[in-house]
């Protein structure tokens, strides 16, 4: 069988770039802060980078490949932001009789402050059957970018809640649930992290600007959507 890949959507539809007070800005220049690679409460400063990245690679060695994260990344003060966020799964060489499953979810949370900060914020996933018939491959990104205007630090409250989606997180991708009840599964984890953190942002310091919680969503599988 041929190899198959969906039609990548374009770039536009993967940046997402959002500036306080609904401004837009190009992009964020200069920015060279190294963040940890898991949750991670940085000082203030003037810019910040957080990149995040799943994949996995089924095949006929290795039938089963599931993999996901789920990073926190909490800044303070800053004025331009350039955040990342990517899934990416293969299954290849398999067949009906010999299948193949492969499972790359990320889900990553940003918070920031700032009454004018430039945010260039990157989401996006892929799945690719190659020569691969009967397989099961699905990627997942989920983008949490919270605003507010002065810094916030999860209370020990929050904190718990998230590390229990995480575990159920890790559970569902390494579970035998087929791809379609999967999607709908992590779509549920993914509503859940963003009640937790619109409750956090509530109890947040008031100010001038209000505070806000985004959810960028890109998924991709076989079989089917």
């Amino acid at each position: 069988m041929s190899s198959h890949r969906k039609p990548r959507p374009t770039s536009n539809n993967f940046t997402q770039r959002a500036v306080r007070a609904g401004l837009l800005a190009a992009g964020v220049a200069g920015v060279a802060t190294a963040v940890p690679a898991q949750a991670a409460t940085a000082a203030p400063q003037h810019a910040a980078v957080a990149s995040d990245y799943v994949f996995s690679h089924a095949d006929r060695a290795h039938h089963t490949q599931a993999k996901d994260s789920f990073t926190i990344r909490q800044y303070g003060d800053v004025n331009a932001a350039g955040v990342r966020n990517q899934a990416n799964a293969v299954s290849a060489g398999c067949s009906a009789d010999d299948e193949c499953r492969s499972v790359a979810l990320s889900f990553q949370i940003v918070t920031f402050a700032g009454a004018r900060t430039h945010l260039n914020a990157v989401n996006l996933s892929d799945a690719a059957n190659k020569k691969c018939t009967g397989c099961q491959t699905l990627a997942g990104a989920y983008q949490f970018v919270v605003s507010t205007p002065t810094p916030i630090t999860f209370d020990g409250d929050t904190r718990r809640q998230l590390d229990d989606i995480h575990r159920r997180l890790d559970g569902l991708t390494r579970s035998s649930l087929p791809a379609t009840e999967l999607k709908s599964r992590v779509d549920g984890l993914a509503a859940e992290v963003s009640s937790v953190l619109h409750d956090a942002v509530a109890r947040a310091p008031k100010g001038e600007a209000q505070p806000s919680v985004t959810l960028h969503r890109h998924l991709d599988g076989w079989p089917g959507h």
